[in-house]
């Protein structure tokens, strides 16, 4: 079941969308967000929808609507389907004209609310990848632009190649920046570790999240330079991110892990939190 925002009216399916000569495929200025609604609670939907106008601005966009509108448009779209369902809702924005540079007068929106089961924590395993994160001389990495999954898209065909199911990217210097899918955390001796923001990955909205939590239910969290072995020798790894929320890791390379009790806290604490009021907040 799928409900999109077009053009001021909401249309059930799967309906088409972007003209062939559109500068968003063209030249790839395709902007988007990802927020959840599950359980009947829609967590940090405001910062979703705050960083997605950001976004659009950062590619030299317009975004039609304020950040307020649209996390009013998002519960309109929340409400045409069962409580109990489990939800995506992403609003994208591209450029129908321009050359090489978007017309910001020409953007175009779509809010999209569809059918789509939160994973189950059942763990996750992870290798090193080949390809890494750019920095932000040769991309927009402050925005959550599409043109950044071809690579993380890349990552993960080559994790799945050699028989895991995601990987870990290095930033452009070699140390660790975040799973292709997601944000990436680890545990040692209950100390909890995760890659600074450093302008090659996306600080995600539910990485802050959890940061804040832990810290509040007394965890040490660094947000630090990380290498590959310092995830190959943590004795927990799990990752955050708004499509899974919080996930364990149970193998890196050919290490094994246990979902462990920071990453069980973290999930517990995330929950807690999304329930703690109707938008988490």
């Amino acid at each position: 079941m799928q409900f999109h925002f077009i053009g001021g009216r909401w249309v059930e399916g799967n309906p088409p969308l972007i003209t062939a000569y559109s500068h968003g495929t063209w030249m790839g200025t395709i902007v988007f967000d990802g927020a959840r609604a599950f359980e009947g609670v829609t967590p940090d939907l405001d910062r979703h929808c705050a960083r997605m106008v950001r976004s659009v601005e950062a590619l030299g966009m317009r975004c039609p609507y304020a950040a307020g509108e649209l996390v009013e448009l998002a519960l309109e779209g929340v409400r045409r389907f069962p409580k109990e369902n489990a939800l995506y809702i992403r609003p994208m924005a591209w450029s129908e004209d321009g050359f090489m540079a978007p017309d910001p007068d020409t953007t175009q929106f779509v809010l999209s609310v569809v059918d789509s089961p939160l994973p189950k924590p059942n763990g996750f395993s992870a290798c090193l990848s080949s390809f890494r994160r750019p920095g932000p001389e040769v991309a927009p990495t402050e925005a959550k632009a599409a043109c950044h999954y071809t690579n993380s898209g890349r990552a993960e065909r080559e994790a799945k190649g050699k028989g895991f199911d995601n990987a870990v990217m290095l930033d452009p210097i070699g140390n660790v920046a975040e799973f292709a899918t997601a944000n990436l955390f680890l545990a040692k001796d209950g100390v909890v570790h995760t890659p600074v923001p450093n302008n090659t990955f996306l600080n995600g909205i539910t990485r802050q999240r959890v940061i804040k939590l832990l810290r509040g239910a007394g965890y040490e969290v660094h947000e630090r330079t990380v290498s590959f072995r310092d995830v190959l020798e943590a004795d927990e790894v799990f990752s955050t991110g708004n499509y899974g929320k919080v996930l364990p890791t149970t193998r890196i390379e050919q290490r094994h892990l246990q979902p462990g009790p920071v990453y069980a806290k973290a999930r517990e604490l995330y929950w807690e939190f999304a329930h703690s009021g109707p938008t988490g907040s």
